[in-house]
């Protein structure tokens, strides 16, 4: 401060005298700014660690794994646990950096600082190493980090903000996706594949896309030859670095602006209407257990950043080998700042936290009642407008479905919806009470006093287990090629292969395979949540009966496209039921009462009469100037049944908008109009679904 002037940073540090350290114009930097960050005079790097005694920055020409430089933070840059140096002159285009740690080496103690360990900015915003999908990265060379520039132009558009409610989700691997020669995309298995396909996303009817894990991850890890195929961590659940975008995704390289391709997907989605869903894997690293690497967490504070015993050994919650301690103040704060950076520099709109029961526990593993981080995500105001998603257990055993901690923000991916339908569907006895819980929103689990009424993510398939074809063609899984003589995966797959276990070409299995499929994505739309489904599922996409396609980059994972036209009908259908879920919004909340006088919700069960579970939803339509009233029938038995929707009053009748039997419409859908229901009498076909709308 000058007479009463502000003088601004730059100028302050113009002002300050500069040391010189390793022949590098040198002064203390910003503390408060973590990682590395281009200023206009050079670069600020900071960098923190409660247990180390000294740090140094060693800076690397691109592409060699041998510093040219090595700098070490002088011992009066450290204030408190943090050390923060500006270097003058620094171009961002001409190096690369990483850290070096010194202090206690004591494993049972946790601590295992070692000064020749070559260590990744935890807070490093583009990582080197790995740019080519499938190239491995170079036995002994460490990770490094650039300095990304951030000057994205998102112009004029605006994030959709959708409602809960309204999102009809798709699930998708970002290399998966478009990598198949059939995707026709100039840029396959990358962001700007994606990209090129919107126009498809738009033609299913999806207002969301939800990627699968696109931080920084190594796809060569647990590298592998089974079979004379290459099996890889293909889905890329073993973060190497929260706060870089996989570089392997992207079409271009991007040297120092990394990240460009990922935010031009999300923009030209946002253009669309469409919302941006990430995967985030907080509960572990890709460091693993006491056999696997040290390139980050482990150098700079291995007793903060991971849970561990008295021993020193890891606790495995995730089933990884490493549990990300996610509540203590450290890892707090890192997780938040690194959701605020997404949610700001990428503009990302949701976040689906894997295996989230972990991020509520405590440090020696018990779950808590309140826990910090949860809190904390729940009510940042950064994170105001973000939707949080739990994926509300773990490895551990811990299960939170409907319980999870939520102050009335996180949602949850519904297994019990998943469970119940599956067992429901496929004509499982006596579920039909569940089933209807499940299809009314899951209030038995989420009381809307406490959870609000967008607590359920509905699904019935996802990227862990079959596929929708593969639910209704396979009784076992068939985890062969991924090397483990079909021990992986899970055994609880609850699905029915109409009677012959695979591929056939039996007309009759084919059909009734095909309308279990038309049932299970019908019923999906129909219900209350928002509902939820894997890429490819729209056009009968297989895995080859593969319930855990983790490591396999080749055509058990990737979309075959020239499925749509194989499975012309169900593609067809798919996007007119989430047309049909959009146009009816009570299937989705309640709209008002309305004037037939029937209940919001109104479910009539399996009795004497009937085998047909009917829900029926009633209210207003959007623009309030007509009822919308919407019945779901659902009879998964073996045989014909019959029912008598109620009545609606003078002048009022029913109409068969879906009809997977066939029985009254015989391309499943109406052509155009709904049709008339002749008679008062619902004659619905074994094992089939049939939409009634009232008019």
């Amino acid at each position: 401060m000058e007479d009463n002037k502000i003088i601004a940073p730059m100028s302050r540090i113009h002002m300050v005298p500069m040391d010189v350290v390793a022949g590098f114009e040198v002064r203390p930097g910003m503390y408060d700014i973590n990682g590395a960050t281009a200023i206009p005079c050079g670069v600020n790097f900071t960098v923190y660690s409660y247990g180390a005694t000294a740090c140094e920055l060693l800076l690397y020409r691109r592409m060699e794994d041998e510093p040219y430089a090595v700098i070490p933070f002088p011992q009066n840059y450290k204030i408190g646990k943090v050390y923060s140096m500006i270097v003058f002159g620094l171009n961002i285009n001409d190096f690369e950096y990483a850290y070096r740690m010194d202090g206690p080496y004591n494993p049972k103690a946790g601590l295992l600082f070692d000064k020749k360990n070559v260590l990744l900015d935890i807070y490093a915003k583009a990582v080197t190493g790995q740019r080519i999908w499938g190239v491995p990265k170079k036995e002994n060379v460490a990770y490094k980090a650039r300095v990304v520039k951030d000057d994205f132009d998102w112009g004029n558009t605006a994030r959709p903000y959708i409602n809960m409610e309204d999102l009809i989700i798709y699930e998708m691997h970002v290399r998966g996706f478009t990598k198949h020669f059939s995707s026709g995309v100039e840029h396959p298995g990358t962001f700007a594949g994606i990209k090129e396909k919107i126009p498809y996303l738009k033609e299913i009817g999806v207002n969301a896309v939800e990627l699968m894990p696109i931080f920084e991850f190594d796809e060569m890890k647990d590298y592998r030859v089974v079979n004379g195929r290459a099996v890889m961590d293909y889905w890329g659940y073993n973060t190497v670095s929260f706060f870089a975008p996989n570089t392997s995704y992207a079409a271009r390289t991007e040297y120092n602006k990394e990240g460009t391709e990922l935010k031009e997907l999300v923009s030209e989605l946002h253009h669309n209407g469409i919302e941006c869903i990430l995967d985030v894997v907080f509960n572990h690293t890709a460091e693993g257990n006491e056999m696997g690497p040290c390139f980050s967490f482990k150098g700079f504070d291995n007793n903060i950043y991971y849970m561990l015993t008295p021993d020193g050994y890891y606790y495995n919650f995730s089933g990884c080998g490493n549990t990300l301690n996610c509540n203590h103040p450290i890892v707090h704060q890192m997780i938040l700042e690194c959701l605020r950076y997404w949610t700001t520099v990428y503009h990302i709109d949701s976040f689906r936290f894997d295996l989230a029961t972990i991020l509520g526990r405590n440090e020696d593993g018990s779950p808590m009642s309140k826990p910090p981080l949860l809190q904390s995500l729940a009510f940042d105001p950064i994170l105001g407008n973000v939707k949080l998603i739990a994926e509300a257990w773990d490895a551990g055993g811990l299960y939170q479905v409907g319980s999870f901690p939520s102050w009335n923000r996180w949602a949850e991916w519904n297994g019990r919806y998943r469970d119940d339908m599956r067992n429901f569907l496929k004509g499982d006895y006596g579920m039909w009470e569940a089933a209807a819980n499940r299809i009314t929103g899951s209030r038995d689990i989420y009381n809307p006093e406490y959870r609000g009424n967008n607590a359920s993510v509905n699904f019935i398939t996802c990227h862990d287990g079959f596929t929708l074809h593969d639910l209704y063609s396979y009784n076992e899984k068939h985890n062969e090629a991924n090397g483990w003589n079909n021990t992986d995966g899970s055994n609880d797959n609850r699905s029915w292969n109409c009677g012959i276990e695979g591929e056939t070409e039996d007309e009759g299995v084919l059909r009734l395979r095909g309308r279990l499929a038309m049932n299970a994505f019908a019923v999906l739309m129909c219900s209350r949540g928002t509902p939820m489904f894997f890429a490819g599922d729209e056009f009968l996409n297989t895995q080859y009966g593969n319930n855990n396609a983790y490591c396999q980059d080749n055509e058990i994972s990737w979309l075959n496209w020239d499925d749509i036209e194989k499975n012309k009908t169900h593609f067809e259908f798919c996007k007119y039921m989430t047309a049909f879920r959009k146009k009816h919004s009570v299937l989705r909340k309640f709209t008002g009462n309305s004037e037939t006088r029937f209940p919001e919700i109104q479910v009539m069960g399996v009795d004497g009469y009937t085998k047909v579970l009917r829900v029926i939803f009633a209210g207003r339509n959007e623009s309030n100037t007509a009822d919308d009233i919407v019945c779901l029938a659902i009879n998964t038995f073996w045989e014909e049944q019959e029912f008598t929707p109620p009545y609606l009053g003078e002048g009022k009748s029913w109409y068969v908008a879906a009809d997977t039997s066939g029985r009254y419409l015989s391309s499943f859908i109406p052509d155009e109009e709904p049709e008339k229901l002749a008679g008062n009498t619902v004659r619905m076909g074994e094992r089939s679904v049939c939409i009634l709308v009232a008019e």
